[in-house]
């Protein structure tokens, strides 16, 4: 029984598997949930969630999620959120919207942060003020075009009607909001919950208001916390700062279950696009609706399926997908999406034609029939169950912590009054899983019952439409000339009062002194770090790191680059790609890839190329394969790893179009989600060879390097892929060394079956590596409704006394000034600073941004600002904090060894990080003064911008290189 009388303890369940104990609470009064995931880590985590379901398009679940941070009752500031990512130690801090909750999730390894983030987050959440004002800033409102002038066109703006024309951008986000709304007819997953961009202007500020009242209350709440926390305290903050003031409500907001189809359905849609040439660009999905989410063993049959038949490319379903004509690869919706009230699964491909639908589907179906007619072998099968099993045992907290991971996997089973627990300690429910499947007969029951005899079942096609996007803005356009053309004097003023009153707010500083906050007092003086365990120089020269890997191993291969010229540097990102894609060892890709699934958990290659540490001009490089897998494992898994360095195949013509096919579509879907990294790649290409090698291999240039060798392998065939490929193969030596990461318990297993695969070789001494500087494209035109802008000035590295001050600078400049200036007055998603010290460059940014000129000018105008500023210590300190926090960020214990082990291996040593570490402490104002008028006051620098198509005149407006993608 939790010592505060305010909580009832349910029951506890014990996870070996992950050493965790998982305990259930309820508020008494409210019914509010609370679950516990107990355990040593120092991380603590914290979320609490709120069932949202809404039943319109206009993004009011998201909207309310910007809004509710504006501010406070107890703490009647602007925007709390924002001011405590610059007051906290935080690992974490976020809020999210799904299609079924709202969650408000943050962590840290500070005790007084995190109770200081609690106070705030639950004040935040529960007692928000939701001025109207922060409404029409993050969500929606019409201004004039011209400050001040009622003359002049009227136009929307808010941070979310913004967001969301940069989210729907993307192709994929149109293909699974559009296969969506038919797999669900009925429910809340019908509705687009970020916001259409021409519904979202529909909310109304009393409807963003009542749906809060009825939906933030502790009765549809659920909080989930992990770490070394004292429960007791902890339900005593939440009852005294919350929970008290609430009575239990009646209402509970839960989705029904979705009304079946009594027959397949087909439907054609179209998606914007800019290009006059809409050939291979049509999308085909097929999807079925399954059962309940909350069922774990119904979900785990589920994913099973869906890896049998999809995981890699000798999967039938997959290699089905991956071989036809009738596109250029698989979708990238493939697989089951297990996070609704009801899962679903989806196949298709990308790059087809719209006649194409008919003969997708058949070619699904029939391969769906085959597997139902005559099963798969039980290897592969056992080979999936092996994936799921490693999976579960994996510690993670390399993206975000590994607690915040645990909660928000857990979090659909809450939302839908299920057993999070029962979703966490899934070794029972495997256990039951792999007595099932080993009877005879098992996939083609479940492929028949859960696919072949489901009639709920949705063919969706996205095809191109070049007047998509023209008539789009056209209609936005009219909708806004009508409602000027109907507005009176009044109306008019309205708006102009409107427009200067939120001006007012935005430019009011508030006192954050009304917030909590650590100091730099709290804040430890040395730097993270993880040195290796042992080193071995008899055979393979191995560093061995030894960490809590709960029972996973972890194995990299390395060798320095050989002096490839630049033609070879330009396939190096497409061969790391290939050569663990292809076949190896006399065997062709099909059976690799199935030799991969059984034995291992990954297996890829990747290069490093960077600038010396004191040099960004100076490059140095080496190759690394990285693989994972059980511990048991470990001679099966090294072998592999020999296997694939030493006899790799590139002659399978068919299979590296394929692999270029897929390569080129992944990397131009990702375009809009992180359009900002491209401009400001494209930013810093001029200014050293780091920052150009980095842009030409990693950014739009090798996109549209993808596309065009795509083009000529289509034309002329693949012969020149593998010719290219196997010409870099030949330059490139055995390993040099090895890194090693495992627990006690697989430490000398692994290390004997490295040693046994592995002659040591003579080190070659490193070549040197030229690279001239290509002049490239600064201005991108693609299928954005958004921009992206960046401005990078040439500055230091990391050894420089200057780098610190200088990131300081970075995070003060985002603070301070271009977060209020471009996000909250100029409605872009997000903006900010950066010291790229591995660049040495510092950078501006903006995100899903309405702007371009007014950006470059709030970029220039933040220096001015800086320079004018008498003094700032306190924004010296919450620069700091923020530094720090995202220094000391902990990763999976794998994922902090690889890490220290590179920066080692790349001169970024532990007394260097230590330096600059002290260095940061120690920046004052007259520092950051300093190096604001030395490195950026009046200097040209370079700028870049990823836009939309037709935008050419903005181009030739900056005097930049325009491009159209």
């Amino acid at each position: 029984m939790s010592s505060s009388n305010a909580f009832r303890h349910l029951g506890s369940t014990r996870v070996e598997s992950l050493n965790i104990d998982i305990l259930h609470y309820e508020h008494i009064a409210t019914g509010a949930v609370h679950y516990h995931l107990a355990t040593d880590y120092d991380e603590k985590a914290f979320m609490v969630a709120l069932r949202t379901m809404p039943h319109d398009s206009t993004g009011v679940a998201h909207i309310l999620e910007h809004t509710a941070l504006c501010g406070s009752e107890k703490y009647p500031v602007r925007d709390p959120f924002f001011m405590m990512t610059r007051r906290s130690l935080n690992t974490f801090m976020n809020a999210m919207t799904s299609s079924d909750w709202t969650a408000y999730p943050f962590a840290s390894q500070n005790d007084k942060d995190f109770k200081n983030l609690l106070d705030v987050y639950l004040d935040a959440v529960f007692f928000s003020r939701l001025h109207e004002l922060d409404f029409a800033q993050e969500g929606h409102r019409i201004e004039f075009s011209e400050e001040g002038n009622a003359d002049s066109p009227l136009e929307y703006k808010g941070v979310v009607f913004n967001e969301m024309k940069g989210a729907m951008s993307s192709t994929v986000s149109q293909l699974w909001q559009g296969i969506s709304s038919y797999l669900f007819p009925t429910t809340t997953y019908h509705y687009n919950s970020g916001g259409e961009p021409a519904e979202i202007t529909d909310l109304t500020y009393e409807q963003l208001v009542s749906f809060y009242k009825t939906h933030y209350h502790p009765s549809n709440a659920i909080f989930m916390t992990f770490g070394n926390l004292d429960v007791s305290e902890l339900h005593e903050t939440l009852e005294t700062q919350a929970l008290s003031r609430f009575e239990r409500q009646d209402k509970q907001w839960r989705v029904e279950p979705e009304k079946r189809y009594a027959a397949p359905l087909a439907v054609e849609q179209c998606y914007g696009i800019d290009s006059d040439d809409l050939s291979a660009q049509t999308h085909h999905v097929l999807g079925w609706l399954l059962g309940e989410s909350t069922d774990l063993d119904a979900q785990l049959e589920a994913h099973l399926v869906s890896q049998v038949l999809l995981d890699n490319s000798a999967s039938p379903l997959r290699r089905a997908l991956e071989e036809t004509d009738l596109g250029g690869s698989p979708s990238p919706l493939c697989g089951l999406e297990d996070s609704n009230r009801e899962m679903s699964f989806m196949c298709g491909i990308e790059g087809s034609e719209p006649e194409h639908a008919q003969a997708l589907e058949q070619l699904v179906l029939d391969t769906l029939q085959n597997v139902a007619d005559n099963g798969v072998e039980q290897s592969m099968i056992d080979a999936a169950l092996h994936q799921l099993e490693l999976h579960q045992r994996e510690i993670g907290g390399d993206h975000y912590p590994y607690g915040l991971q645990l909660i928000f996997n857990s979090l659909p089973a809450a939302t839908h009054y299920g057993d999070p627990a029962a979703l966490l300690n899934l070794d029972p429910a495997l256990e039951r899983l792999r007595a099932k499947a080993s009877q005879p007969g098992f996939m083609q029951e479940a492929v028949q019952r859960l696919l072949l005899n489901n009639r709920h079942r949705v063919r969706f096609t996205l095809r191109p439409d070049n007047g998509v996007n023209d008539e789009m803005k056209r209609l936005e356009e009219q909708r806004l000339a009508e409602i000027k053309a109907g507005l009176t004097a009044e109306q008019k003023q309205a708006i102009l009062d409107q427009a200067q009153a939120l001006k007012e707010r935005q430019q009011q500083e508030d006192d954050p002194g009304l917030l909590p906050q650590v100091t730099l007092a709290d804040v430890r003086p040395q730097v993270s770090y993880v040195a290796p365990s042992n080193t071995h120089q008899d055979g393979l020269p191995a560093t061995e790191y030894v960490a809590g890997t709960n029972g996973l191993i972890y194995q990299q291969l390395l060798v320095d680059l050989p002096a490839f010229n630049a033609e070879q540097l330009s396939w190096l990102p497409f061969f790391t790609q290939a050569w663990s894609e292809v076949g190896a060892g006399g065997n062709d890709y099909l059976y690799q890839q199935q030799k991969q699934t059984a034995l291992v958990g990954s297996l890829s290659a990747y290069a490093s190329l960077k600038g010396k540490v004191d040099n960004a001009d100076q490059l140095e490089g080496y190759l690394v394969m990285s693989g994972k897998a059980l511990a048991a494992k470990a001679d099966d898994f090294s072998a592999l790893m020999q296997e694939t360095w030493q006899a790799p195949t590139f002659a399978e013509e068919n299979r590296l179009l394929d692999l270029l096919t897929q390569a080129k579509s992944r990397r131009e879907q990702g375009i809009t989600g992180n359009g900002h990294g491209l401009a400001m790649s494209l930013a810093a290409a001029p200014l050293n060879r780091a920052a150009n090698v980095s842009n030409d291999l990693g950014g739009l240039p090798q996109v549209k390097r993808l596309k065009e060798r795509l083009q000529r392998a289509q034309k002329e065939g693949a012969g020149f892929l593998s010719a290219a490929l196997q010409d870099i193969y030949q330059q490139i030596a055995l390993p040099q060394e090895a890194l090693l990461v495992h627990d006690e318990q697989g430490a000398a297993a692994h290390l004997a079956s490295l040693q046994n695969c592995w002659t040591p070789q003579a080190a070659a001494p490193a070549a040197a590596l030229s690279w001239d500087m290509p002049q490239t494209a600064t201005y991108w035109m693609v299928d954005s409704q958004v921009n992206f802008c960046a401005w990078a000035l040439p500055t230091v590295t990391m050894d420089h006394a200057d780098a610190a001050p200088l990131a300081v600078m970075a995070g003060l400049l985002r603070n301070a000034f271009l977060h209020t200036a471009i996000r909250e007055r100029g409605g872009a998603y997000g903006a900010g600073a950066t010291q790229d010290s591995a660049l040495g460059c510092f950078k501006f940014y903006s995100y899903r941004d309405p702007r371009v000129e007014g950006t470059f000018a709030d970029f220039a105008a933040s220096i001015d600002w800086l320079l004018a500023r008498s003094s700032g210590d306190d924004l010296i300190e919450q620069s700091v904090l923020g530094l720090i926090g995202g220094m000391d960020r902990p990763g999976s214990p794998a994922g902090e060894a690889k890490q220290c082990f590179h920066q080692d291996k790349s001169g970024r040593s532990r007394a260097l990080r230590q330096q600059f570490r002290e260095r940061i402490l120690a920046t004052c104002w007259a520092d950051v003064q300093r190096v604001a008028e030395q490195y950026l006051h009046n200097q040209v620098g370079s700028k870049a911008v990823i836009a939309p198509r037709g935008t050419d005149n903005i181009a030739n407006n900056l005097g930049l290189i325009a491009n159209d993608y």
